[in-house]
């Protein structure tokens, strides 16, 4: 497994339309947005198949890492926890002092053991309720 910058939108959206709107129920509505051209792509590979994305964002010292999802027969493997590890090195690297993320609160144990830090009241996204973290880098 190999974790790269991409420019491949079109692989992370499959990748987000199987695991946020055919496994969990998001909506496209939902889950399409405009910010995609402003992020930093990352793709897990699995040889030459995507099997993980994430998207990343600076604004000033904090920055924020998003849309994180791993296809069901990678979960486990920890592929989830590199492919944030890489994200929050990044964003280190780009000067920022803090990482911020929206979790699904079942989330919250998985990004506990990777030193994020829950805050804030729980809000549904969707149909699924998440919190607020962040970890100071």
């Amino acid at each position: 497994m190999k974790i790269v910058v991409s420019d491949d939108l079109a692989a992370a959206h499959a990748l987000r339309r199987a695991v946020f709107i055919d496994e969990q129920g998001y909506t496209e509505a939902e889950e399409w947005d405009d910010l995609d051209g402003a992020a930093i792509l990352l793709l897990a590979l699995d040889g030459d198949t995507p099997v993980g994305t994430a998207r990343l964002f600076t604004e000033g010292d904090a920055g924020k890492i998003g849309r994180i999802c791993v296809l069901k027969p990678h979960r486990g493997t920890g592929l989830g926890a590199a492919l944030v590890t890489e994200g929050c090195r990044r964003l280190r690297d780009a000067g920022c002092r803090v990482v911020r993320l929206s979790a699904q609160t079942h989330a919250l144990p998985f990004y506990e053991r990777l030193g994020f830090t829950a805050h804030g009241a729980e809000y549904p996204d969707g149909a699924i309720p998440h919190r607020d973290m962040e970890k100071p880098l």
